[in-house]
């Protein structure tokens, strides 16, 4: 039986998602980062169910991204899919990783012999150059491109049983489940996070959609937080003047950057124009904004930018709109994107770099809990702190500093939450005087957040 995952809560790129289980929800996490795509995630037991399940979802998926080369070969053999394929490659991080693992598993300081499979041996002697590591023996794998599970299993057995070998590194599952139940010493090479996201940016630039919203415009509305107050720091007119002109120079800068077009709306309020293509590529994939750190670093300025997507200009301005009002209403010092379909991503890293990238893109869910009475403002505030902490488990006072109301209100708002299934009661923090303290955890941004 396969076991399958459907994620389909929001519009995006569709991208499939085929491996065993534990590749595949690595991948789902590091999805996180991709607003712009929305996975479809099938699950297999064996290799050879792969390329079934490619064609189960070729029909919905704009690209299909496989967790390995030997599944990769399968689908392409066995298939005749008309649409992007790519797998997640193994690099010499992914090696390092295993060969440490296996090596603090035995004893790190002694001699190591160990056969391996997959990986080309240039690359292996290579790293293990660049690390200078002398005391790694190494046997490679030299039969058929793709082997066979049983092949590479009884490669690896052959030469630990005979004491060829102390261990072995193998880039399949499948392969270090059977050689686990044989009692032979052994390490699962996968991949890192950075091979997955250099993988799904592969994947991404090959899609149509993709490709099709390069040139598209994208608006942006930026406003500098608490401006008038630090006009009245400045003791003269001319001052003043000069300091505008700096900062109107700044963000000149920035979407020169973007290759974009700047004007002055007045006041605190400035509007860009640039293309999604460039916009992308200059965020990270929606992840920072590097002028919020360079603002705040020469001039103690904190913004509130608000960029819009849209099938034409007037519905990007809109959007560019509403996502600046979202940020203000998050406390500022940050940025959101409203997309066609009016879901929103963010907030992305300003000042400081954010390590952690939320994108709220599930309607039904953003209805869920402004029915619950979580408002609009209350949503952007909880989601722009558990960006900048890392938290999702808080105490009732905690909650009311962030959305700015009592903690008789909050207490209100949170059984109401809990209700919704948006809360949840996560411990209990013993006091030394008074009675213990529930922490609640926002259940509803968990996995935004996962390890």
């Amino acid at each position: 039986m396969v076991n399958e995952t459907d994620i389909n809560t929001a519009k995006g790129i569709a991208i499939g998602v085929i491996g065993p289980e534990i590749l595949v929800k690595r991948i789902l996490r590091v999805l996180n980062a991709f607003p712009s795509f929305r996975p479809l995630a099938r699950i297999y037991r064996k290799e050879e169910e792969a390329p079934a399940l490619a064609e189960e979802i070729a029909g919905e998926a704009e690209v299909i991204l496989v967790t390995g080369p030997m599944p990769y070969h399968r689908i392409r053999e066995e298939t005749s899919l008309k649409i992007a394929l790519h797998h997640v490659p193994l690099t010499d991080t992914s090696f390092y990783r295993s060969l440490s693992r296996l090596k603090n598993a035995l004893g790190p300081e002694k001699e190591l012999r160990v056969s391996i499979d997959t990986l080309g041996g240039p690359m292996i002697a290579k790293s293990l150059k660049e690390i200078n590591e002398s005391r790694v023996q190494t046997t490679i794998f030299n039969g058929a491109s793709y082997p066979t599970q049983e092949a590479l299993t009884a490669f690896h057995a052959q030469l630990y049983e005979s004491g060829a070998c102390d261990a072995a590194l193998t880039a399949e599952g499948a392969v270090s489940d059977a050689l686990t139940k044989r009692g032979i010493p052994n390490e699962w090479i996968i991949p890192t996070d950075q091979n997955i996201t250099v993988a799904l940016e592969r994947a991404l630039l090959s899609t149509e959609t993709r490709q099709s919203k390069e040139a598209q415009i994208v608006v942006g509305l930026l406003n500098i937080d608490h401006f008038e107050k630090r006009i009245h720091t400045h003791t003269s007119e001319h001052e003043v003047q000069k300091f505008k002109l700096e900062i109107h120079r700044m963000l000149l800068d920035y979407v020169e950057s973007l290759d974009g077009y700047l004007t002055h709306l007045g006041g605190d309020e400035y509007l860009f124009f640039t293309t999604r293509g460039i916009f992308e590529r200059e965020t990270g994939g929606y992840k920072t904004i590097p002028l919020g750190r360079h603002a705040n670093q020469k001039f103690g300025l904190s913004l509130s930018i608000g960029i819009g997507f849209g099938r034409s200009a007037n519905e990007a301005g809109t959007h560019a709109r509403y996502a600046l009002r979202k940020s203000k209403d998050a406390g500022g010092d940050t940025c959101f994107i409203v997309r066609e379909d009016k879901t929103f991503i963010g907030p992305l890293a300003m000042a400081d770099p954010l390590e952690i990238a939320l994108s709220m893109t599930d309607a039904g869910l953003i209805k869920k809990a402004e029915d619950a009475g979580m408002t609009s403002v209350y949503l952007s505030r909880l989601m722009a702190h558990v960006a900048r902490s890392g938290r999702v488990d808080y105490m009732v006072h905690e909650l009311a500093a962030i959305l700015d109301i009592t903690v008789r209100s909050t207490h209100r708002l949170v059984l109401q939450w809990i209700d919704q299934g948006l809360l949840r009661i996560a411990g209990v923090e013993k006091v030394p005087k008074g009675r213990p303290r529930q922490i609640f955890k926002l259940a509803f941004l968990e996995d935004k957040v996962g390890n």
